[in-house]
Parts: structure tokens; C-alpha cells; sequence
């Protein structure tokens, strides 16, 4: 059985569909003004596991993660750089997408920009007017009334009278109350904006993602994802506003992946431990990094160091290593090892003990391997099958094996290819001298040589 940590009820709960077979699932998706951080990777890699599994276990996923392509951080970054905020947008989307294809993450069944959904949004807000749960102030915005939703805070545990007790007052505001959320921001000289029947204007953040949802999955539906620091306001807001406008319940299973630091410190520009994806790719594999990821489980913190990742070299080496020499046969079905596997990730997506697993399998085969007993291959397939099912193991092990991070000031392989050729030379001239001085300068730059009855293999160590 399923179980999914539900944030809304705060424990694990058996998951059951709303319509059998099927999976509605909606997760946050970027605000594309800027390149993808450690953070953002996090959310793409965790809900990717999530559709993978899903679909694996035989579910039709229908996957939507949004696309926030207007709001004040993107208008701002805008006018700093002089361009339209569509060509800002549009530049910043192609490369989420790279970054997001490097790791190894599937696209969505669907990916919505908030500005397509314009007469959705305005739609719902009309719906929250006629029903009393907003109203248009002097300055022309619109905003929800929180007072009005009686569940206001159950997402998030918060109460609305301890919120209001630490809430400052803002100075010249329009709202009549200081929890009350903008649905509708009237337009200002030079910023973006659509015509309503309220005045020209733009959506407010919290109000895009119940309009898209709601549209591509309907009022109801099965998961909604996304960080911890999404809880509250921004999931407690849709929940209010889509309730209100709908009068039926959001979602029925909220899920939230943990923070990431760096260095046990929060991650902040201020601090100078804030890094791109980009940045991270430049000393470590694509895999790497989602191997980093998905070594701790999603609800946890996830400590960003370049000893983790570091970690997940190793340990990534020491999941391909196994596969070298082997073919790809039938898998086995129904092993011990696949039970375990499937077990942890039903077990709320563990995917620290699925991966645990995979070790146990290497361990498995690398005895066989040594004992020249067993089916190595029928092993060795059902290694790569397991970890294709959370996006591991899918590239060629010798290719892998000899690659290296693009930049980094390691030997280029046809030096390798050159120093090993030499050295082979050097051995069949009896030169035992040259032909262990490079395999020690070979040793020193991170390769291992590896001499059998077959021939000579390395491998970056």
C-alpha cells in the first residue's frame, strides 16, 4: 500500500485516488527571472521521483507544474536589464528547461504560464466577489477577505488571531484587514497588464496557481506540491480562495519537500553560499547531483556541501562499477530485491532506503562476480531496472565511468588513452619502470587502471 505524509493532517496516510487509476497532481513550479538554484533542483528532482513511481506502480499521471512567468521580482529584473519581461521570461524558461533535462527530469503532462490563463484568473476572482469573500479598494486592487474562510490556517497549523497579533499595520494600505491577499494588482505606469472589468491590471501571485489547477485538473483533485516555504501563505491562500470560489474541497493530499542549506546554514545571496545549478554543474555531474538529492528523504533537510556531493561521486561510482562487463537481459520478476525497492518508495517516496537497496543488490553482484557463480547479467539488469525507476543508472557504465565534469582540469580522455597505450608498451618492453611511473602519475590524476586476462580498463576514481 501507497502512504503519502499528508501536511494537511500532519501523518501518513494511505493514498487512494479520487478516481481509480488515475492521479491529479499539481506541484509550484519556478518564477522564471533567474537561473534555477540548489533549491529549485530539489523540487524538480522530488516530484519527478513522485510521477516516475506513480506512473511505474501503473497510474495515468496527469502532471502539472506552473509556470510563474508575472509578478514584482520579474517586472523589476525587467527594468534593471532594459528588455521586455517576456523576452526575460522566455530566456529564463529555455534554460530551466536545460537544467532541468541535465538531471534527468521528465517533462509534465502539462506546463502553464500564468499569463495564458488571464481569463481564468479573472473568472475566480469575479466568482469571490458575487460570493463576498473579496472586495476592490480605493486604489483599485483587489484582495480576499480572510476573515471570511473559516479553515483559514489548517494547512499551515497558524491561527489567525495569533497571525493578526504579529502583523504590522502597512502604512498607507487599502486593505481593510492586514491578512487580507491581493487577488487582482491594479496597473501602474510601465508595468505589464491585462484588461478587466475591474481596470487594466495584473494577477496576484497566490491567485495563478487555483486558477490553473482548477482548470487543468479540476476543482478536486488527488496531490498538490511543492517547498516547505511555499506552506504558508502561498498554499494556505489557494486553499482558501479555491474553497471559497468552488465550495468543494482543494486537494486531498499536500506534500511538501524540506529546505536545503549550505553547510548547515540557510541558503542566501546575503550569506554568499547561494549557487546556480549552473554553477554546481561546472564541478559535478548532472546525476550526481540528483544521486545528492535523492540520498536524504524528501521531508528532510538536505545539506548542500561539496562533501555530499563528493559522496554521491563515490557512491554513484560504486553503483556503475557493478555493470561494466555485463549485458542487458530479461529482468528477473518478483525478486526480494524489487519488493524491498517498491516497498521503501511506497513508504511516503523513501528514496534513502530504495537506494539502500540498490546497494544491497551491488553487494550481490559483485559476490557473484567473484565467485564466477550466478547470473550476473540477469543481476546487473535488474540493477539498471530498479534504478530507472527513480531516474539512476541509465547511462553506458564504461562511458561513464571514463567521463569528467565539462571545465574541470582533469586529463582530457585521449590523454588518458595516450598514457594507457604507453604503458602497455612500456610493459611488453619489460620496462617495468616507465610502465609504473604512469600508472602512478595516471593514479595521481584520479584514474584507476584495472589489468585482466581481457586487457586494460580505467576508469576515473
Amino acid at each position: 500500500m501507497l502512504t503519502i505524509y499528508n501536511s494537511l493532517t500532519r501523518r501518513k496516510e494511505p493514498f487512494t485516488p479520487i478516481v481509480p487509476g488515475q492521479i491529479r497532481m499539481y506541484v509550484c513550479g519556478m518564477t522564471v527571472y533567474d537561473y534555477c538554484h540548489i533549491g529549485h533542483a530539489r523540487v524538480l528532482v522530488v516530484f519527478d521521483v513522485v510521477y516516475r513511481f506513480l506512473t511505474h506502480l501503473g497510474f495515468e499521471v496527469n502532471y502539472v507544474r506552473n509556470i510563474t512567468d508575472i509578478d514584482d521580482k520579474i517586472i523589476n529584473r525587467a527594468n534593471e536589464n532594459k528588455e521586455d519581461f517576456m523576452a526575460l521570461t522566455k530566456r529564463f524558461i529555455d534554460a530551466m528547461h536545460e537544467d532541468a533535462d541535465a538531471l534527468g527530469v521528465l517533462r509534465p503532462s502539462h506546463e502553464p504560464l500564468a499569463t495564458d490563463y488571464i481569463e481564468s484568473i479573472l473568472q475566480m476572482i469575479d466568482g469571490l466577489l458575487k460570493k463576498g469573500y473579496a472586495y476592490q479598494a480605493n486604489n483599485g486592487d483587489i484582495y480576499y477577505v480572510v476573515s471570511e474562510f473559516e479553515n483559514y490556517g489548517q494547512l499551515s497549523g497558524k491561527k489567525i488571531a495569533e497571525l493578526r497579533a504579529g502583523e504590522r499595520v502597512e502604512v498607507d494600505t487599502e486593505k481593510r484587514d492586514p491578512l487580507d491577499f491581493v487577488l487582482w494588482k491594479s496597473a501602474k505606469p510601465g508595468e505589464p497588464s491585462w484588461p478587466s472589468a475591474y481596470g487594466d491590471g495584473r494577477p496576484g501571485w497566490h491567485i495563478e496557481c487555483s486558477a490553473m489547477s482548477t482548470q487543468l485538473l479540476g476543482n478536486h483533485f488527488d496531490i498538490h506540491g511543492g517547498g516547505q516555504d511555499l506552506q504558508f501563505p502561498h498554499h494556505e491562500n489557494e486553499i482558501a480562495q479555491s474553497e471559497s470560489c468552488t465550495g468543494e474541497t482543494f486537494v486531498n493530499y499536500w506534500m511538501h519537500n524540506g529546505f536545503v542549506r549550505v553547510n548547515e546554514e540557510k541558503m542566501s545571496k546575503s550569506l554568499g553560499n547561494f549557487f546556480t545549478l549552473r554553477e554546481v554543474l561546472l564541478e559535478y555531474k548532472a546525476e550526481e547531483i540528483r544521486y545528492f538529492i535523492m540520498s536524504s528523504h524528501y521531508r528532510s533537510q538536505l545539506n548542500y556541501s561539496k562533501e555530499q556531493l563528493d559522496n554521491a561521486r563515490s557512491a554513484l561510482h560504486r553503483l556503475y562499477s557493478p555493470l561494466l562487463d555485463t549485458d542487458l537481459v530479461d529482468v528477473p520478476q518478483n525478486t526480494k530485491y524489487q519488493q524491498d525497492f517498491e516497498q521503501a518508495l511506497k513508504d511516503d517516496f523513501n528514496t534513502a532506503n530504495a537506494v539502500a537497496v540498490l546497494f544491497d543488490l551491488v553487494r550481490e553482484i559483485n559476490r557473484t562476480k567473484a565467485e564466477k557463480m550466478g547470473n550476473v547479467d540477469s543481476l546487473a539488469s535488474l540493477l539498471r531496472y530498479l534504478a530507472g525507476i527513480i531516474g539512476l543508472l541509465q547511462s553506458d557504465p564504461e562511458v561513464y565511468l571514463k567521463s569528467m565534469v565539462a571545465g574541470s582540469s582533469d586529463l582530457a580522455d585521449e590523454i588518458v588513452e595516450a598514457m594507457v597505450q604507453q604503458r602497455l608498451e612500456a610493459r611488453n618492453n619489460k620496462d617495468w619502470a616507465a610502465a609504473d611511473r604512469l600508472r602512478d602519475e595516471l593514479s595521481a590524476a584520479g584514474i584507476t587502471i584495472e589489468d585482466s586476462n581481457e586487457g586494460t580498463r580505467w576508469r576515473r576514481a
